[in-house]
């Protein structure tokens, strides 16, 4: 659909990743954690459309790439498949998060906490990096609009994303107390992750 292939694939890798902790993972349970369910979904709403600006930009640039060589596609490819081998190794090698524990932050307004998580997601370079490696993985060579084809899956990876993170900031905020225990559990599901990203690479 759209000049892309695997999209089933693509969906799992995606959940997969977007389960995974990070950055803003980290600052929808701080919120969440610290102010309740709200503000928790006000960060995981702005880091989500915070996303699109990643994608739409990331789908111009290689428009632009494109235009100037054919043989560009295939070295994004090759570029992106190194840097996920690189992303993967990283996430088997890492140790279990230890942030979930002793979480205070001072209580803002929402639309304060929306557009800290856009700004948190907007200004993270390795956002931009993944989606260069990662989506071009699932486009045909032979796409005939190989930036519609981006932005199509882009806007499902932010989709389920999204809905993810929403799940999270309810989650945090009800289940506080037990946050600090989950450690060991998400440091296997990085690295199971990150054992998916060394085989897409």
């Amino acid at each position: 659909m759209f000049g892309t292939h695997d999209l089933l694939l693509f969906i799992l890798s995606g959940l997969l990743l977007n389960i995974t902790p990070g950055a803003d993972s980290l600052y929808i349970i701080t919120r969440s954690i610290s102010q309740g369910s709200r503000a928790g979904m006000a960060a995981a709403l702005g880091i989500g459309v915070g996303c699109y600006v990643h994608i739409f930009a990331a789908a111009i640039g290689l428009s632009a790439l494109l235009a100037t060589s054919a043989a560009a596609f295939t070295v994004v490819k090759l570029a992106g498949a190194v840097y996920l081998l690189y992303v993967g190794i990283s996430l088997v090698r890492s140790n279990p998060p230890t942030y979930y524990s002793q979480i205070t932050v001072t209580p803002v307004l929402l639309r304060t906490i929306f557009w800290q998580g856009f700004l948190t997601n907007v200004l993270n370079p390795k956002v931009a990096l993944f989606f260069l490696a990662f989506v071009p993985q699932f486009i045909e060579p032979s796409a005939a609009n190989k930036a519609l084809a981006f932005v199509f899956l882009g806007a499902i990876f932010n989709f389920t994303g999204t809905v993810w993170c929403l799940f999270l900031a309810w989650s945090a905020a009800h289940l506080s107390r037990r946050a600090s225990q989950g450690g060991h559990a998400f440091m296997w599901l990085t690295r199971g992750v990150g054992s998916l990203f060394i085989f897409l690479g």
